[in-house]
């Protein structure tokens, strides 16, 4: 998978995706995650971290999430599977390594902290909630660079993501270039739909029956 796929997701929105692997009935956007350090829209490779409780989990022997950062770059996206909004999974210190590494974006599935050390670093951050309660003695590290479950949707390493102010979605690696070619598609049929609204074409004709079936309908 090159990085030209990033370059088509980079110009696209999540609304185009979700559409298009709605066309293709797929599952990829995942509700609840909001941007806490701004508005800017990410995409990249997906790499993994996957968190549990410290009562469950045997220790790992490093703090959580220092793994991916270290082998991630520019281009890669961090993903965490948390799942708990009383704890944070994520903080300064890990945000001031990402950005140092060129890491593009995090995306937490539970809380973070340290967000407005995150936000002055510049590193978009995307999550369910922010809490200043910290992971030590209670959440560690189960595994990295595994698939993990974030908001009921599968998410493996090297998978897609794009995250922006409507939220994040997920693209399979297999499926990629077949997404982005329909939400290309769909994004195209919405900006020549955004003309005809900028020209004086009435709202009502242009949303008109077949906006409801334009997923369905191939260009």
């Amino acid at each position: 998978m090159g990085d030209d796929l990033l370059v088509r997701l980079g110009v696209l929105d999540t609304c185009a995706v979700s559409d298009a692997m709605d066309r293709l009935g797929l599952s990829g956007a995942v509700p609840g995650l909001a941007p806490l350090t701004g508005h800017r829209r990410i995409v990249g490779r997906v790499t993994t971290v996957r968190l549990g409780d410290a009562a469950d989990t045997p220790p790992s022997g490093r703090h959580l999430g220092t793994a991916a950062v270290e082998a991630s770059g520019p281009g890669d996206v961090i993903v965490v599977e948390h799942g708990r909004t009383d704890v944070s999974g994520w903080g300064g210190i890990l945000s001031l390594a990402a950005v140092g590494r060129g890491v593009e974006g995090v995306i937490v599935d539970g809380a973070c902290r340290d967000i407005d050390e995150s936000r002055e670093l510049g590193l978009p951050l995307f999550a369910r909630a922010a809490v200043p309660v910290t992971a030590r003695g209670r959440v560690v590290e189960r595994d990295w660079n595994v698939p993990i479950t974030v908001g009921g949707v599968g998410v493996a390493p090297g998978d897609l993501v794009i995250a922006d102010g409507s939220g994040v979605v997920f693209l399979p690696a297999a499926r990629a270039g077949e997404i982005l070619a329909a939400a290309e598609q769909v994004a195209e049929r919405e900006r020549a739909m955004a003309e005809q609204v900028r020209a004086g074409v009435p709202v009502s004709q242009v949303m008109g029956a077949r906006y409801e079936t334009m997923l369905q309908e191939n260009r």
